[in-house]
């Protein structure tokens, strides 16, 4: 009888582990989903929003006008730790805060499963710009368009960020400020952001996850490097550019969220 019931007990275990086995396998996600990531651009502990004063830790007050960058290069990461790579061909986009629609990007055709980690880059890669503007093909025909203006006029290269508003210091009442990043002599200033996410994205060929990102532009100019307009109005190329893209940008994006629905 003893014997009997141990047979019975070792069945039933096994059953039930291959009930589990097979209940695993059935949740596993298949197919394609779309997933978003959302950029909400900030000023510090504020919303960013044009000709709305903001006071810098030097005391200059600027005002923005003009805040364009490029989001490249999107890679995602699966919890298996294994990744997913947008076609580079479909994975250049222009966030303009003065265009709503265009800073969420919608990434179609991705593969289902359980996201937790976002990885992009701000500006070109310096692959993408070696190929000229004639290779380049929608991606240069974009930025070159006056409605952006996210091209050099001097030369066959990419502005990463266009930054721009007015500031008052005590030199300045309401003068001009640009800033715009890209390639400065030999080095490219190409940035790559690397961000966990505080929940999993789960893209499903039914549920199309939001990535919420804050952008915080005050770090642009009021991070790492600070930069003094006072020294000068425009920042468009040496040290300054290069500084800002190497100490400032990459600090600047945050996941605050993800919505899975």
């Amino acid at each position: 009888m003893k014997l009997q019931l141990k047979k019975y007990v070792a069945a039933l275990a096994m059953a039930l582990v291959l009930t589990s086995c097979s209940n695993d396998d059935n949740n596993t996600p298949t197919g394609e989903g779309s997933l978003k990531l959302k950029f909400d651009n900030i000023y510090g502990n504020a919303n960013l929003a044009f000709n709305t004063p903001y006071t810098n830790s030097n005391g200059e007050v600027v005002k923005v006008d003009k805040l364009i960058y490029i989001v490249s290069n999107i890679v995602l990461t699966k919890e298996d730790g294994t990744t997913y790579t947008v076609p580079k061909s479909e994975s250049y986009f222009f966030v303009n805060e003065a265009d709503a629609a265009s800073t969420t990007i919608n990434l179609p055709n991705i593969p289902a499963a359980n996201y937790t980690k976002v990885t992009f880059g701000v500006g070109v890669d310096q692959a993408q710009f070696n190929q000229g503007a004639e290779g380049q093909g929608n991606l240069w025909a974009t930025a070159s368009d006056p409605a952006l203006g996210m091209t050099w006029s001097w030369a066959a290269g990419y502005k990463f960020i266009k930054f721009e508003g007015t500031v008052t210091s005590a030199s300045h009442s309401n003068a001009v400020f640009r800033v715009h990043t890209g390639k400065t002599g030999d080095i490219y200033n190409y940035a790559e952001i690397s961000m966990d996410l505080p929940e999993q994205a789960l893209v499903r060929t039914n549920v199309t996850p939001q990535v919420h990102i804050m952008a915080d532009f005050k770090k642009v100019i009021d991070g790492t490097t600070k930069i003094n307009f006072e020294e000068g109005l425009s920042v468009m190329g040496g040290a300054k550019v290069q500084n800002i893209m190497a100490n400032n940008v990459p600090t600047m994006f945050e996941v605050d969220h993800v919505h899975n629905d």
